[in-house]
């Protein structure tokens, strides 16, 4: 008989725990702590996982004259991918009006200032400044994921420079804490289907399948919007920039996408994608750099989730939007998502980006309650995104190195 693989079981224990939420109601909220468990546990490893791959893969690619080109490629990359996807995002708003005709019962009509605290938008020196740590210690404690990746990217690049006799102790070292981090990962990701029960049965147990009704036409907009990124979008790119074939690539990538949907967990699926990745071809060097990175900025799912919520509470509130207002909510939903940790969380980023825009902050409570539902698909697509970065970066190193006629060069084109 066949072994059930983690991911199947990840996804059945979602479906129970739907069911579950379902028939206990109220009481269901008993189970939370299984999955509260279970994003600590998560939560646990993030920091240095981020921090040791990002000095590793820094390091390694520092040895080439190719690593500013590989930084730039993967920034632009990511940011480019999001700005597109917060466009598709106002484009589909525009088109089916999600929020017309939708009510927002009173009884979540509450007071929303307790959100407006988050709507603080820093400008350009703010935010330039606030990557860069005053205390590398302090951000590693706090856990500011921009600093972190800051620093460590110095460093790793720091390493690269120094002579071989020094750099490979602390090589191996770094190899050794990676090893160790990964083997800790896939063992919480081991209980995995006990996490998601729990926290699938708590979402349904404190709000009910009721409120599911408020945002329906919102969610199959995102859904299908979501769809034309993940299916088309980013395997077209992978395709044209990288010249890998669109259904060999999201094939190779079922297991990552399954597990980041289940756990709504950039970081979660980072052993897993890196996995894959190696085995549509991409180096070690490749993706031990661009997908801790890509886990961190690169939130395509994100930004457009935060660019539809702002068309779907205009329309609620019959707000017509102007030139001034599609501009905020675009730079706003980019920076903003380039911020945003990759775990699962409520979106507070749509705060920022309904005030950037002038829009009522009053509806929020719809779209917080439900946004475990989101996170989850928005997540896949965000990981498959940093896969489709790692395929390409990798294709721009092979063409550097083979010359051109070469065996490796064709190779680099099939």
């Amino acid at each position: 008989m066949k072994k059930i693989s983690n991911s199947t079981w990840i996804l059945i224990a979602m479906v129970a725990g739907i069911v579950a939420g379902f028939f206990l109601g109220d009481k269901g909220a008993v189970f939370a702590p299984l999955g509260d468990i279970f994003i600590l546990l998560l939560k646990m490893v993030i920091i240095p996982l981020v921090f040791f791959s990002i000095i590793h893969g820094a390091a390694a690619l520092g040895k080439t004259k190719s690593a500013g080109k590989v930084g730039i490629i993967t920034v632009a990359y990511y940011m480019g991918t999001s700005a597109m996807s917060v466009v598709l995002g106002l484009l589909a708003g525009m088109i089916f009006k999600p929020g017309k005709g939708v009510e927002i019962p009173e009884s979540l009509m509450t007071d929303a200032s307790k959100y407006a605290e988050n709507a603080e938008i820093a400008g350009f020196w703010e935010t330039l400044m606030g990557i860069i740590p005053e205390n590398p210690f302090h951000s590693l404690v706090s856990g500011n994921i921009l600093q972190i990746l800051f620093f460590a990217l110095f460093f790793g690049i720091a390493l690269s420079v120094m002579p071989e006799e020094k750099q490979k102790p602390i090589l191996a070292i770094l190899d050794i804490i990676n090893e160790a981090l990964i083997w800790i990962i896939l063992k919480i990701l081991a209980i995995a289907p006990i996490g998601v029960f729990g926290l699938m049965v708590n979402a349904i147990a404190q709000f009910g399948l009721d409120i599911m009704v408020l945002v329906l036409v919102l969610f199959a907009v995102f859904t299908g919007t979501l769809g034309l990124i993940h299916f088309v979008g980013i395997p077209g790119l992978a395709m044209l920039l990288g010249g890998m074939n669109p259904l060999k690539f999201l094939a190779g990538m079922k297991e990552t996408q399954i597990l980041a949907f289940a756990s709504a967990s950039s970081m979660a699926t980072l052993p897993v994608n890196k996995k894959e990745c190696e085995a549509l071809g991409v180096k070690p060097e490749v993706t031990s750099f661009v997908l801790p990175l890509g886990a961190t900025i690169n939130m395509n799912g994100n930004a457009m989730l935060y660019a539809l919520t702002a068309m779907f509470f205009a329309q609620l509130f019959g707000i017509e939007l102007g030139m001034p207002q599609y501009v905020a909510i675009v730079l706003t939903s980019v920076l903003g998502a380039v911020g945003t940790a990759g775990v699962p969380g409520p979106a507070l980023l749509s705060v920022a980006v309904l005030a950037a825009a002038g829009i009522p902050l009053a509806g929020l409570p719809l779209i917080f309650g439900v946004d475990r539902l989101f996170d989850m698909m928005r997540t896949s697509t965000n990981v498959l995104g940093d896969a489709s970065c790692a395929v390409i970066v990798n294709r721009v190193l092979s063409e550097e190195k083979a010359p051109a006629g070469s065996p490796e060069s064709v190779a680099a084109e099939s």
